[in-house]
């Protein structure tokens, strides 16, 4: 595989709202190369006998019990909240 373009290392960090060195592009443009490489090789298997799976493991949801419990209390709630109103946060406009 060619690898990753510097123009598409720039255009994946403008979509991340990055704002990268010329070192950190060439940096990063190896690393993604490498990934992309090595996810290509899969592509050279032959998978057709391999069922399609979410997850390589079994997996059980381990969720706790629904039971109803006491809200905390508003001033716990607002402890470390840097300004409230009332009962809401208040935060700098957009």
């Amino acid at each position: 595989m060619a690898g990753i373009s510097k123009d598409e290392v720039l255009h994946v960090a403008r979509l991340a709202r990055l704002e990268l060195t010329d070192d950190e592009v060439a940096k990063f443009q190896e690393q993604l190369s490498a990934i992309l490489d090595a996810v290509s090789t899969v592509s050279e298997l032959d998978l057709s006998d391999v069922p399609p799976t979410a997850h390589p493991l079994e997996l059980q949801n381990a969720w706790d019990e629904d039971v109803p419990r006491p809200c905390l209390p508003i001033d716990d709630v607002f402890a470390n909240a840097p300004d409230r109103d009332g009962g809401f946060f208040r935060v700098p406009p957009a």
